[in-house]
């Protein structure tokens, strides 16, 4: 059976993402997603599919693996998933994060370390989308496979993408709260924080959900930058309680929605002020199912680190490549929450960064 075979009725996708029991590691697959074509293509269309990853690499190949940092659940969520498919797969993983989304230059360094010492293929959670090109340019030049991962890289000399649309993140972000305020209801003020300001998936989810809100009763206020550390985003979010008191709602990354709960607690504000967060973290699960955040799309950042190092051990091996995926978005709030396969969109409790598989 061809390992991409298309899906005939779209709701089995959603069906088996919010399963009502998650799946062992080695039984992930097949997982629902959607392909990108053309590839890489800004304008590309999703075409739903079924997932299914090899079974096992020809040989112990070294992929090295390069996160933005690991200071939030959602790249630990990434982790989990690299490490998990390089140990099914019998593969080496050597991970790094350069410690955050002002750290080009050492993200960068970080890379030519890895290839100069024998990577034979490299996986990248990019920090800027532009600002890697000439290095990816530079590897794929050697003959080494170089795969996107998660944040979006803008190069043509990409060997594949294992990712999801921001856009389409922040999009249902924002319709969620313009179906809750329509046209010709109240006005609300949003705040809104998409993230550190030039990185590709910011840009992306700052437009979709911006386009989601055009035209209802949703006002959303200046987007507040800034990286996806605790601290940095409790200041922004400070910032915009004091110079906009009667705002209605807190939007942004998954960290500003966590940041913002302990906030909005202290200041007995979490009746008057909302929660949403564009994406998915295990804290951000936990604000959901205790009621303090109200919703998130889930991007299941485990199998896209999964995917990910199935497309290396594909490229390497010469084998068939879908070279533009992501798993199917879906919107989780509480009357669905307690439906989701968790480990599939999170890591599990108590998981631990790893940086090495051998």
């Amino acid at each position: 059976m061809n390992p991409y075979a298309r899906a005939l009725v779209a709701g089995t996708f959603l069906a088996s993402a919010l399963s009502s029991t998650a799946a062992p590691a080695a039984d992930w697959f097949p997982y629902p997603a959607a392909e990108v074509l053309p590839a890489f293509a800004a304008d590309g269309k999703p075409t739903d599919l079924s997932y299914t990853p090899l079974a096992k690499a020809s040989k112990p190949w070294d992929i090295c693996v390069s996160f933005p940092h690991m200071k939030d659940a959602y790249w630990l969520g990434v982790d989990y998933g690299v490490v998990e498919e390089a140990r099914r797969l019998g593969v080496k993983a050597n991970v790094i994060e350069a410690g955050g989304y002002t750290e080009l230059a050492k993200q960068i360094s970080q890379i030519e370390n890895c290839v100069a010492r024998g990577a034979n293929a490299v996986v990248i959670g990019a920090i800027s989308f532009d600002g890697l090109n000439n290095l990816v340019g530079e590897i794929a030049r050697k003959g080494i496979p170089v795969i996107d991962v998660i944040n979006g890289i803008s190069s043509p000399a990409l060997t594949a993408k294992s990712l999801v649309s921001f856009h389409t993140m922040g999009f249902e972000a924002g319709r969620y709260l313009a179906a809750k305020h329509p046209a010709g209801s109240p006005k609300v003020k949003v705040g809104w924080f998409p993230g550190p300001a030039g990185a590709g998936w910011v840009e992306a989810a700052n437009k979709g959900f911006q386009e989601a809100v055009a035209g209802s009763a949703v006002q959303v206020l200046e987007p507040r930058y800034g990286d996806t550390g605790k601290e940095a985003q409790l200041r922004l979010v400070e910032d915009v309680l004091q110079a906009t008191p009667d705002v209605k709602y807190v939007a942004g990354t998954a960290v500003t929605a966590e940041a913002a709960q302990g906030l909005l607690r202290e200041r007995g504000l979490t009746d008057k002020i909302g929660l949403i967060a564009f994406y998915m973290t295990p804290g951000v699960y936990q604000g959901i199912k205790r009621g303090f955040i109200q919703a998130a799309p889930a991007d299941s950042m485990v199998i896209q680190g999964r995917i990910a190092i199935d497309q290396a051990v594909r490229a390497l091996e010469k084998k068939e490549l879908v070279k533009h995926v992501g798993p199917k978005i879906f919107v989780v709030d509480k009357t669905n929450i307690d439906k989701v396969a968790h480990d599939s969109i999170l890591p599990p409790e108590n998981f631990s960064p790893v940086f090495s598989v051998k």
